[in-house]
């Protein structure tokens, strides 16, 4: 993340996505596969790690690292031909744009990191239960009851961030600048969309 200043003067949180060019590979159609996509593969990959399946999948395409579809309208999916790059360029500055990834994992977390429990007072009597999660039942069911906020494994999920506006494009060294923060590490690959 960064900062980015506006012609105005005002700074925005940001955040530097590097897009990587994508081949389409393939191009859904309604008539044939019940609905209308774009299927594109980021990266390379070395021809002989590839399946028989992907092989022929992607003849007389550069083998590709992995698949991906993104649903379009009939009249966008003309716009684009099987083989042919998409670059950063369908994005404009200023577009309203969502961006998917998995989040950073943090392991096995208690329940005040995890929840945002408060945990127990530090007074009267209490000696090591500061953050411990308390009572987590009743008498009667005798039984932890389904969905109980527990202490376990926190991050590596699947996050979506929603309305984030991209603040300025640099298509010589491809960076996307993104407002705000999108979820994962260094090095994590994003999905973005438009809205």
């Amino acid at each position: 993340m960064t900062q980015f200043f506006a012609e105005d003067g005002e700074a925005f949180a940001c955040t530097v996505i590097k897009i990587e060019p994508m081949t389409v590979t393939q191009i859904r159609d309604e008539k044939i596969d019940g609905y209308n996509a774009i299927q594109v593969g980021y990266g390379t990959q070395k021809k002989e790690r590839l399946t028989k399946a992907e092989t022929g999948h992607l003849k007389e395409i550069s083998p590709v690292r992995g698949l991906k579809e993104f649903r379009v309208s009939a009249e966008e999916g003309k716009n684009y031909e099987r083989g042919k790059e998409v670059d950063l360029l369908v994005f404009k500055q200023g577009d309203i744009i969502e961006v998917s990834a998995v989040s950073k994992g943090k392991g096995f977390q208690g329940v005040v990191k995890r929840h945002g429990f408060s945990g127990g007072r530090r007074s009267h009597g209490q000696k090591h239960s500061e953050r411990e999660a308390g009572s987590i039942g009743a008498t009667w069911p005798q039984r932890v009851l389904k969905n109980k906020r527990m202490p376990g494994r926190m991050g590596g999920d699947r996050i979506t961030v929603k309305n984030l506006k991209v603040l300025a494009i640099n298509p010589e060294e491809k960076l996307l600048l993104v407002s705000g923060a999108v979820p994962g590490r260094r090095g994590t690959l994003v999905e973005i969309r438009g809205i």
